[in-house]
């Protein structure tokens, strides 16, 4: 054992079969699991609760490292913004959204998007790689535990965050293993011991991946559905060429039978004369007569080189009144932390892209480019 591993990478299982290779029994790693991300520590000296001996073995074979800090935004709201370095040039971005009831860590779980949704800043970045499971449950342990130290009101062992939403930079569901594995961190009762009904995962809509995610590990499901057919979905979001709306209700039904909560979210971006008709929200309430679920319509926020526009507060209204009218709740985001870049769709950070995301862009073939003299009369 010559390579000093992450303990951050192993979920509970992991941790039982590490501690294990040194002869520990799985007491041992729920104890140690509990001093690392129930209580925040890093310094295994300061772990007495474990065994002198294993505390020994840890400083020499493991570490605990989070991505670190670059920079650190407070927007006027109270929303807070993380720029955090995964390496090779690549940086995510991690949001922190107080409210009176609840306190909301948005979690990325991608160095930028291959999905390429029109709409959505992170996707124009391009894409670079999967992030590792210590890079995605480091971005609440580090949150937890610095906002727990500088929260006067929050006493020891009080959980700062209550809920957590996997919807950050990149398509959570096209890094499937390692997004569980920190999900159940999330949930498990010697870590954050938060409930199934408390953590979000959104999706553009990877139907077997959403098939699977119920199998193995049901959370909330939010779906980013913003369109009501597929001429128009297949432009706004490309992944539904694979993966037709017609696939996507029968999963998002299946998932119904396992899901912690009765309904599946689903949300939708609201763009100027594109998807924001009558039509279209008569369109919507068909698509999803088979389904119980809850709208969320999201005010587009922009970014530069967009293009598009975010519906007037009277079309959203009108939108929001025919669903509503049609049986199905449903609700407007509120704007959050837009002055610092980041709202909903406006997660950048820095990405090494891969994929030829800005070349494809200044060759005119990004259907953001298109969307506004193609699909005017809402397809």
């Amino acid at each position: 054992m010559t390579n000093v591993v992450n303990l951050l990478d192993f979920d509970p299982t992991g941790l039982v079969e590490y501690c294990a290779s040194f002869g520990e029994k799985p007491f041992r790693a729920r104890q140690l699991q509990h001093c690392i991300h129930h209580r925040g520590m890093s310094n295994f000296d300061a772990m007495t609760i474990l065994a002198k001996s294993l505390r020994d073995k840890l400083k020499t074979y493991a570490s605990i490292r989070y991505p670190a800090v670059l920079k650190d935004y407070t927007s006027a709201d109270g929303t807070r913004k993380w720029l955090l370095d995964v390496g090779e040039g690549n940086a995510i971005e991690t949001v922190y959204i107080p409210e009176q009831r609840r306190r909301t860590l948005c979690i990325s779980s991608q160095a930028g998007c291959a999905v390429n949704c029109c709409f959505c800043s992170t996707g124009k970045q391009g894409f670079s790689r999967n992030l590792v499971v210590g890079e995605i449950i480091g971005q609440l342990w580090m949150t937890e535990f610095a906002l727990r130290a500088t929260h006067g009101r929050f006493s020891a062992g009080e959980r700062v965050i209550t809920n957590v939403v996997m919807m950050g930079m990149g398509e959570p569901l096209l890094n499937f293993d390692a997004v569980v594995s920190a999900m159940r961190l999330m949930l498990d009762d010697h870590a954050y011991g938060l409930s199934r009904r408390r953590v979000t995962l959104s999706t553009s809509g990877v139907v077997p991946m959403i098939n699977r995610l119920a199998d193995e590990l049901p959370v909330a499901l939010a779906v980013s559905l913003h369109a009501p057919n597929n001429a128009l979905r297949d432009k706004l979001v490309p992944l539904n060429q694979k993966h037709p709306l017609e696939e996507l209700m029968v999963s998002c039904s299946r998932y119904l039978r396992v899901s912690p909560r009765d309904f599946i979210t689903f949300e939708y971006c609201m763009l100027d004369g594109i998807n924001d008709s009558d039509k279209c929200a008569q369109q919507l309430l068909e698509l999803t007569s088979d389904v119980s679920c809850k709208f969320n319509l999201i005010p587009f926020n922009p970014f530069p080189g967009s293009r598009l526009l975010c519906s007037s507060a009277e079309r959203i209204k009108r939108f929001t009144h025919i669903l509503m009218d049609g049986g199905v709740t449903t609700t407007v985001r509120r704007t959050r932390g837009s002055d610092i870049d980041a709202a909903c769709g406006q997660l950048v950070g820095e990405v090494r892209d891969r994929t030829r995301a800005a070349e494809r862009v200044q060759q005119g073939t990004n259907a953001g480019l298109i969307l506004t003299s193609k699909c005017s009369n809402n397809i």
